[in-house]
């Protein structure tokens, strides 16, 4: 199945820039589809065009008959899942790496110019500890990687349903060439396989609601943080906040 390594690796930097429910998300993708996919489907579905019997001998025409049924492999295709629904959280993982940077380079210019701390633009997005906020464009960019995740799992769920369904059959027909009659080809251990396939789509779902429900409890958050922020802040600090005037009275941290 090649070396998973390096993804688990870039995915597990993303756990300290995560919400909860992003956590354990990422803890569903390692453990439940990852490792299984790793550990157990590759010895299930290996013989899966090899004892693939069919009731003629004809050159070739088991080999057309099986691309007729699998135009793409359960086990590969699970692999292009896995691969785009991290893309988005990759992304995200590379917006906060570049925030990151950027601001440890400003806290090193207030360091050196502490006389025009007035005048220089303070770090919004992390805290002295390096712990990273996710507000602003950072926000933005959670919620796109959100979205986009949610996207790629109802897309290769319609997908899997549209070219093979969530079972298999114990056998399956097919005619034309190389085939000189009406074939048909008996599936080997349709059962065990079947089962597979209904976790993985089981875990393809559960995903697809953590990522719903992540999204809705950020938005929630942000707007009950809003909600608080705005009623402690005074009259002339409202006014600066609505007017786009920057607001050094209080402590920019504790903006959502």
């Amino acid at each position: 199945m090649g070396d998973w390594s390096f993804l688990a690796s870039l995915l597990d930097k993303v756990q300290a820039h995560s919400t909860v429910v992003g956590k354990v998300w990422l803890t569903v993708l390692f453990v439940f589809r990852l490792l299984i996919l790793l550990a157990g489907i590759d010895k299930v579905w290996a013989d899966e065009q090899s004892r693939m019997d069919c009731n003629t001998l004809s050159p070739g025409c088991r080999n057309a008959c099986y691309d007729h049924a699998f135009p793409i492999s359960h086990m590969r295709f699970w692999v292009f899942q896995i691969i785009f629904v991290s893309i988005p959280t990759l992304v995200y993982l590379g917006h906060v790496l570049h925030i990151i940077h950027k601001e440890k380079k400003l806290r090193r210019k207030l360091q050196e110019h502490k006389s025009s701390y007035g005048k220089l633009k303070l770090p919004k997005y992390t805290d002295e500890n390096g712990k990273v906020h996710i507000r602003g464009s950072l926000l933005v960019s959670y919620m796109a990687n959100i979205f986009f995740k949610i996207l790629f799992e109802v897309g290769f769920i319609v997908g899997q349903y549209y070219l093979y369904g969530f079972a298999l059959p114990l056998k399956i027909a097919c005619k034309g060439y190389p085939c000189k009659q009406h074939v048909e080809c008996f599936i080997s251990r349709p059962t065990e396989k079947t089962i597979f396939i209904i976790f993985m789509l089981v875990m393809a779902c559960v995903s697809l609601l953590l990522n719903v429900v992540e999204m809705l409890h950020l938005i929630a958050t942000k707007l009950s943080c809003k909600k608080k922020e705005r009623q402690s802040l005074t009259g002339s600090e409202m006014y600066a906040l609505k007017n786009g005037l920057e607001i050094r009275q209080f402590d920019k941290t504790t903006l959502c």
